[in-house]
Parts: structure tokens; sequence; C-alpha cells
């Protein structure tokens, strides 16, 4: 049977072919960077390209797709493009294992791909990314925080100019006000974050990640097929 014989039924053969000849970029590959390759790749995305420097952590398997016991010290892009041939070998994948920013953005061509994901944590990254795919005039879309939140049914897709509660989006928002950016997609979520009481740094568990990685995915196909 097809791999893709069921969603080719659901959408149509000219909408899949346009998912087919579609390349897509994916900065993070992450809690929610992973599930957005999952999304995309079991959607029939002919090439893709994936971008993370970090290595699978012990601490990652509790939401990760890509985190397990087997993959835990395994460079993210090398783990995520295994995964992705396993799905559609005919897949066309390219890894940069770089930490992506303003000094070194420009070898990416952004205007080659038919959208930008932007699943980083990292403000100057996230920055750098938006500024060059706007300057390029590529499509993008930009996940805001998801970490310390539970509740999946407070993500949404907006504007940038529409968010609020989410302190990362505020920050990203004044930064893109300064830049003089505007018409950004973001996902992101109006829950209040959960205390922290434990580290500085975010907590998390899957479901928030993991739901907002499939409804960008979901987006970001959706607009390919041109619906």
């Amino acid at each position: 049977m097809e791999r893709f014989e069921k969603l080719i039924n659901l959408v149509g053969k000219d909408k899949f072919n346009k998912l087919k000849n579609s390349n897509v970029i994916v900065f993070g590959l992450g809690g929610v960077g992973g599930y957005v390759v999952e999304g995309l790749v079991r959607s029939g995305i002919g090439c893709i390209t994936l971008v993370d420097f970090d290595v699978v952590e012990p601490s990652n398997i509790n939401r990760q797709i890509i985190a397990l016991e087997s993959t835990v010290g395994e460079s993210k892009t090398m783990v995520m493009k295994q995964r992705v041939l396993q799905i559609n070998p005919k897949c066309q994948v390219t890894t940069i294992n770089e930490k992506i920013d303003a000094k070194n953005i420009d070898k990416i061509v952004f205007k080659k791909f038919d959208y930008v994901i932007d699943a980083i944590d990292m403000v100057t990254s996230k920055i750098a990314i938006i500024k060059k795919a706007k300057e390029c005039g590529a499509n993008i879309i930009s996940c805001m925080g998801t970490g310390n939140k539970l509740d999946i049914k407070a993500l949404e897709i907006v504007d940038i100019e529409k968010t609020s509660v989410c302190p990362l989006a505020k920050v990203i928002r004044k930064l893109l006000r300064q830049e003089g950016i505007k018409e950004v997609d973001v996902l992101y979520s109006k829950e209040t974050p959960k205390a922290n009481i434990v580290e500085k740094r975010p907590q998390s568990a899957i479901f928030v990640p993991a739901v907002a990685g499939l409804m960008i995915a979901n987006f970001v196909i959706k607009k390919l097929m041109g619906l």
C-alpha cells in the first residue's frame, strides 16, 4: 500500500503533489521542532532541512520524539534524519549541525524554502531567523514559549501583535517592533506559566510542546496546499 494513500484520498493528488514538491527548513529539533518535523514528513514533504547544534540528553526523554535510551548522546540532526528516512526514504534531507545566530545566518539561503519554521528557544536566534526570512520574502512561522505550561487548549496561531500573556512573545514582539518587522505568524499559549520552583530554566511535559509542533505542521501543510 502507498504510504501516503490515505492522505492522498483525503486531500487529492494535486494538493499532495504540492507537498511532495515543497522544500521547508526547521530550526530547532526539541520538544516542538521534533513534532513539527514528524507532522511534515508524515504528510509527504519532499525536501526538508534540519537545523540543531545539540545532542539528545536524558532530560529530553519525557517530551522529545527523538529522545530514547538508545539515542542519548547522539546528534539531534542525525537522529532526526534517520527517523525521517524511516518514514519516507524518498524525502531529501539536509542537516545543519550548528547554533544559528546573526553571525552565521547568511550561510542559509532562505529564498529556496517554501516555508521557514522557527522552533528555537534563544531570543537572539529567533530574531535573526525572523529578520532574515522577512528580508528574503520567505514564509515563516515562529513558536513562542511552551515551557511551564500544561493546557493544550490555550494554544493558538496568530500574528505576533495579537499575542498576550506569553513572556517570550512579549520580548519578541518588542524586538520586532524595534526592527520595524510586521506580520509574523506565531504559535503561542494564552495560559499563564506555572510557577517554577525548581530552577530558572522552563520545565515541561510532553503535551504542550507536542501539540504545538503538530499545530505548526498542520498550519504549514495547509498553507502549502493552498487551503
